[in-house]
């Protein structure tokens, strides 16, 4: 089955797999999916990641992070782009998720990165997606 956007594919199976408290979800792998799950890794939204193949096919699994009661670490993640609607920002008008809380994920012409780190190195860009 062909799929339109597989960025946004690939957040709602992260989301859904969080919801029903799955410990690992795999999505199909390309170079962007791989740099936006880098970012999840290390600003701490996921445990860990590793590339497997799955008949015959590349795959990225995503193990899931919860808390100590079992809740999800992932509150939320939204698709800010979509095909049919790109939006983009510049550094000054970055925007800001849950007044800080949350992670804006950008595609920046030095390579994808947090809306924070954007905003440090004084980048515009694609919003990707936020988490929260």
């Amino acid at each position: 089955m062909s799929v339109s956007d597989p960025i946004a594919d690939m957040l709602t199976k992260i989301r859904n797999g969080s919801m029903a408290k799955f410990d690992k979800v795999d999505v199909s792998t390309s170079k962007l999916k791989l740099e936006i799950v880098k970012i999840l890794k290390n600003e701490g939204y996921i445990k860990n990641f590793k590339k497997v193949t799955v008949d015959g096919f590349p795959h990225i699994r995503v193990f899931l992070k919860y808390d100590t009661k079992a809740n999800p670490i992932i509150h939320g993640l939204e698709k800010i782009s979509k095909p049919g609607r790109r939006v983009y920002s510049g550094y000054e008008k970055m925007p800001r998720v849950y007044n800080g809380y949350g992670m804006l994920i950008v595609s920046t012409s030095s390579g994808v990165t947090t809306g924070r780190k954007a905003y440090e190195r004084r980048v515009g860009g694609e919003l990707i997606c936020s988490v929260w």
